[in-house]
């Protein structure tokens, strides 16, 4: 991922799911116990063949996307 500095950043998806016809994923910047994890939404248009992920900034919207990725991971505790 290119950051808006144009810094690249690499990430590891967790989990992805659509909701709303929405796609989100949960990405986290390690493959360990104690890294740090953003939820992505795909805001590309449906025509675009590449996504184009950013970062759920609207509160209401990432607690109900973070409540359906804790269900889909229940081996795995996400704080905020």
């Amino acid at each position: 991922m290119v950051s808006e500095d144009g810094k690249t950043e690499e990430f590891f998806v967790l989990e992805q799911t659509r909701v709303g016809g929405i796609s989100y994923i949960l990405v986290s910047d390690s493959t360990g116990d104690d890294g740090e994890c953003m939820i992505l939404k795909d805001t590309s248009p449906e025509e675009e063949k590449e996504a184009t992920y950013e970062p759920v900034e609207d509160e209401a919207e990432l607690t109900a996307v973070l409540k359906i990725f804790e269900e889909l991971l229940e081996d795995v505790s996400i704080e905020r």
